[in-house]
């Protein structure tokens, strides 16, 4: 991979918005986040527009001369660390299922809202209505998302779904290697790099960060015994794990040049 490899068109939010998400808690100085949004050649005065904008939609605050998330984006980065820990449990063999109560009188925000609220827990929709997955996660994961399930379906744990699913195409879990080998691939590229403090890879790390964060929010976490040969999850959060290492060294540098 070319460290002067063309990198998508991001905007000033999208960048800041993944910092943020990056910083645990998240929250950074103004002006480090004003340094960073410089790798993609935003201007100052375009990043503190951004910011303000985060701040009218709700996403952000002002706290001690910095940006804090807050709401949704906060929400999101739960489930992103979750999806990095990758926590499950032993698996006996039951499923979780959520049948969605039939009420077409329900408005299209609030249909949306429990379709998401459906796949951040993971689950998939085996037939029109019927959701689920195997029982190997915490009951307690995403309580937001779990509300809102509860208002429009009815809940059974313990399940035994007779015959029971094809877990492969319910999740897709050929296209999921696929791209998780791809993205391996790609800091594999640029680790070298990074680890040599080159600062020229940090543009193209960032997008291949988000990349890797986004795609292991969709991992299903379905219990090995179901999982396919070489199944690459682990592999590519330890991965991540030192790409992520050496990428956060080189743009400690660069942010303490900030003015």
């Amino acid at each position: 991979m070319s460290l002067d490899r063309k990198t998508p068109q991001l905007t000033a939010r999208s960048v800041l918005a993944s910092v943020l998400l990056g910083t645990d808690p998240p929250w950074l100085p103004t002006r480090l986040l004003v340094r960073t949004a410089e790798v993609f050649g935003i201007s100052e005065g375009t990043a503190r527009t951004a910011l303000s904008r985060m701040v009218t939609a709700g996403e952000a605050e002002t706290v001690r001369g910095g940006y804090q998330l807050i709401g949704r984006l906060v929400v999101r980065q739960d489930r992103q660390l979750a999806s990095r820990r990758a926590v499950t449990l032993p698996w006996d063999g039951t499923w979780e299922l959520a049948a969605v109560d039939a009420d077409g009188s329900r408005p299209a925000a609030d249909r949306a809202a429990l379709r998401e609220a459906l796949y951040q827990l993971r689950l998939v929709e085996l037939r029109e209505g019927l959701w689920g997955r195997p029982d190997n996660l915490e009951p307690s994961r995403s309580p937001a998302a779990s509300a809102v399930v509860a208002t429009w379906c009815r809940w059974w744990r313990g399940a035994r779904p007779d015959p029971a699913p094809e877990v492969g195409p319910l999740w897709d879990l050929d296209g999921w290697a696929a791209r998780a080998e791809e993205l391996r691939d790609e800091m594999l590229a640029l680790l070298l790099p990074l680890e040599d403090d080159d600062r020229r890879a940090l543009a193209a790390g960032f997008v291949t960060s988000a990349d890797v964060l986004r795609h292991l929010q969709a991992d299903a976490l379905l219990p090995p015994e179901l999982l396919p040969p070489g199944w690459p999850g682990d592999a590519l959060r330890t991965e991540y794990d030192r790409y992520d290492r050496a990428y956060r060294a080189v743009l400690r540098g660069w942010l303490a040049e900030a003015p």
